[in-house]
This record gives structure tokens, sequence and C-alpha cells, in this order.
């Protein structure tokens, strides 16, 4: 099945084995409770992995395996590898050690638990675990996002089974239909279907607000 990419949808060939990654609200819920889902987001993009990894790459040209072998034995670089293993995992409509790994005991002695590594590297790993979990709850439709919508407040937990109950009421599908919508896809289905909201978007109202003062500082000096 070729993916959708443009809701998040993602496809890994390996060798003749194809694997299928799709961030939909059933497979959010695979990584575990809502706070989980929100810590797992945070383990991936607030972390100083992937800018280390970045300028590692534009500096070589590739990661080296120094670097590689730092990252893992950091607390945070841990944490973002397991988050994206996680991720993977949750998305993924297979099986995906081979791809991402599997903590295995450990045979010495010295280590109760070893990660076994998978095909895949550590950055395109990041990189693609944090494109899914984009596209599963925040989403990235290129929409109006009205004023009145933008709390400005952080979020401790994600619910996804509120959207799917939402996807339910607003589109009348299927609980099943709606636990295979993504939070990108789930955003463009509601613009399509209220096109006309009205309200400023933040970008809207600062513009208005600015040309506002504008005119009003222009009087100001013209009495003065």
């Amino acid at each position: 099945m070729a993916p959708a990419k443009e809701i998040g949808e993602c496809l890994i060939t390996v060798g003749e084995e194809d694997y299928f990654f799709r961030p939909s609200f059933a497979n959010m819920m695979k990584i575990g409770e809502p706070q989980e889902i929100v810590q797992a987001f945070y383990d991936l993009h607030n972390d100083l992995v992937t800018p280390l990894i970045k300028r590692a790459a534009e500096a070589y040209g590739f990661v080296p395996d120094w670097l590689i072998h730092h990252l893992k034995t950091t607390e945070y670089g841990r944490r973002a590898h397991q988050a994206a293993m996680t991720v993977l995992s949750a998305c993924c409509d297979r099986e995906a050690t081979v791809l991402i790994g599997e903590y295995v005991p450990g045979r010495t002695g010295r280590r109760a638990i070893l990660l076994k590594p998978g095909k895949m590297d550590a950055f395109p790993m990041l990189a693609i675990a944090q494109s899914l979990i984009t596209h599963g709850i925040i989403g990235k439709a290129k929409i109006r996002q009205l004023q009145r919508h933008e709390t400005g407040q952080s979020v401790t937990e994600f619910k996804a089974f509120d959207y799917i109950n939402a996807a339910r009421n607003h589109f009348g599908i299927s609980r099943s239909e709606a636990e295979q919508l993504t939070m990108t896809e789930f955003q463009l289905l509601l613009a399509a279907k209220y096109p006309d909201q009205k309200g400023f978007t933040r970008e809207e109202y600062d513009a208005v607000a600015d040309a506002h003062l504008a005119k009003k500082a222009k009087r100001l000096a013209k009495a003065g």
C-alpha cells in the first residue's frame, strides 16, 4: 500500500520486506497512557540529541561512530532513542524489531539488559519517529488556526479517545474508521467540513492590531 505522506504515513522497505507506519489515534494509544504519549513527544523533540546529530551530519557528511556511541551512553540520548523505538513500534503494521532493534537480557552479567541494534541508524529513527508523533498528536495540516483556539498552555496528556469520539460525531463514521485517522487527517477533514469559520488567526489579529496602532500614532503625531 502506498503511504499518504501528507497525513503522516511512511513506508520503509528492507530487501523484499515492507514496513508500513501510520500515526493513527489507535496507534498513538499503543505508545502508553495519555501522559506517556506526551512524554514520548517531549523526549523526541526537547533533547540534545537531534541538534548534535544534525551538526555532525553537516560537518562530516555522516554521523561518526564515536558520536553515536557517546549519545547512547548519555541519559538524554537513551531517552530519545527509547522514545523513537516505542513510537516506531506502535505505528508499524508488523513486528519492527528488525528495523529498530530490541532490548535483550545480558549474557555476561555486567548488564541486565542490552540493546540489540536493528538495521536503522539513530538519526533516521529519531527523524521518522518525530514526524510520526507530530502527525499523530499535534497535526501538520496547513489550515487557519483561529486565535480563540490558541490557548498557549502546555499539555501534559494526550487523550486520543476524545478525538476518536469527536471524529465520529463530526463526520458520522464508525469507531474503527475514526481510530485510523491521524491528527493531520482529522484537521483536514474538520477544515473541509467547516470551511467558513469566522475569526482571526494570531497572525491576522497581530496585523490588524499593528495597523490600528500605526494609524493611531499617526493621528497623534498630526494632532501634536
